[in-house]
């Protein structure tokens, strides 16, 4: 993980210099939107537009395969009608660029793009109906099945293995276990290491493999609200963190996530899995696993947020957002236990899928 000294800070005025210099907009008002290691800055320019302007971090500036790979992914699903930003081109045709910017710590490389603003809220803040969450399933599954057929000659940028937040790589969080030493949450997250150590590593040659978004978290999907109140997708945002992964692992991470703000979080799972298995079913080692895979995903979040902290204590309340509802769900999934909540999110599953199918008209 990039430390301190690799985000970019840009302030307003250098941000609508920049937006000036190379897309030739002017900027009228320029704000901050959270990001973990990178830089997002929300653009409303005199011309009528609305944009986010994307300052990658200095370290993952030097990669530049990987964004071009990430940049094409965002195109590639929206041309295929998935709700992804579209990236605007430079005055001189670029799609990105490097800049040497001082953000305090001398001139450095920062790799930028201008991309468009969606409309909608971030579904953490719209209330979570079993249709919406099986709309999320849905989606999630969709665009995996899209990534599967893109290809790029830099393809080979999204096989990350020492990707910190891939669930491939769990057990690196050992390494950062210091952070959670004396808490309530120690215990349960070398837990859950455990089992996946013993339960979810040997089965990987059953996962099936693809591409995947790696980040489909409560912030990065966002949605408006219909005439009925009921609430639709309106963007999938944040490319960050797709890799080569495997189908199980985009479903376990979204389950996840939508569980934090849910007030029944263990109720979450069924729904977004039937809304998965409408697209694409998972096979018996991958539903094994699901479980652990959730709960392992809980402790990236929980022990990495932590150790960003100790890097950035001036962003302490975004990178500890997962904290708020986060400990309490992940120890309460231990002490229900995979059994009993496997039994919740089958069966929901399996009665929502039965009930879609009823009401489908016959062709």
């Amino acid at each position: 993980m990039s430390g301190k000294s690799t985000k970019p800070n840009l302030s307003q005025s250098q941000a609508a210099e920049l937006v000036k210099k190379r897309y030739n907009l002017t900027a009228s008002e320029v704000n901050v939107l959270p990001a973990w290691e990178d830089q997002n800055l929300h653009v409303v320019t005199e011309e009528g537009g609305q944009f986010v302007l994307k300052i990658m971090n200095s370290e993952d500036s030097k990669k530049p395969d990987l964004a071009e790979v990430q940049t094409y992914a965002m195109n590639f699903l929206r041309e295929k009608g998935l709700p992804t930003q579209n990236t605007l081109k430079t005055t001189t045709g670029q799609i990105m660029f490097l800049e040497d910017i001082d953000c305090g710590h001398g001139l450095q490389k920062f790799l930028v793009r201008l991309l468009t603003y969606l409309p909608g809220i971030q579904i953490a803040n719209a209330p979570l109906s079993p249709q919406l969450l099986y709309d999320v399933g849905q989606s999630a599954a969709r665009m995996d099945l899209v990534l599967k057929e893109m290809k790029h000659p830099q393809a080979s940028a999204l096989q990350r293995d020492h990707l910190t937040w891939s669930l491939s790589n769990v057990l690196l969080l050992e390494k950062y276990m210091k952070v959670v030493d004396g808490l309530p949450l120690q215990a349960g997250v070398r837990m859950v290491l455990h089992q996946y150590k013993t339960c979810v590593a040997p089965k990987y040659s059953a996962f099936r493999k693809c591409v995947i978004h790696g980040d489909l978290n409560h912030l990065n999907v966002l949605v408006q609200a219909e005439d009925s109140n009921a609430h639709k997708i309106s963007g999938i945002i944040d490319f960050g963190e797709i890799h080569s992964g495997y189908y199980v692992h985009e479903l376990a991470i979204t389950i996840m996530y939508m569980m934090l703000e849910h007030p029944k979080p263990i109720e979450v799972g069924g729904a977004i899995l039937a809304g998965w298995e409408s697209i694409f079913p998972l096979n018996k080692t991958e539903k094994d696993c699901l479980f652990w895979l959730v709960l392992s995903r809980f402790c990236q979040s929980l022990v990495l947020s932590r150790y960003t902290v100790t890097q950035q204590p001036e962003n302490e309340e975004y990178l500890m957002s997962t904290s708020k509802n986060g400990v309490r769900i992940l120890l309460e999934l231990l002490k229900v236990g995979k059994g009993q909540v496997e039994k919740v999110w089958f069966q929901t599953a399996a009665d929502l899928n039965h009930k879609k199918t009823e009401i489908e008209p016959s062709n």
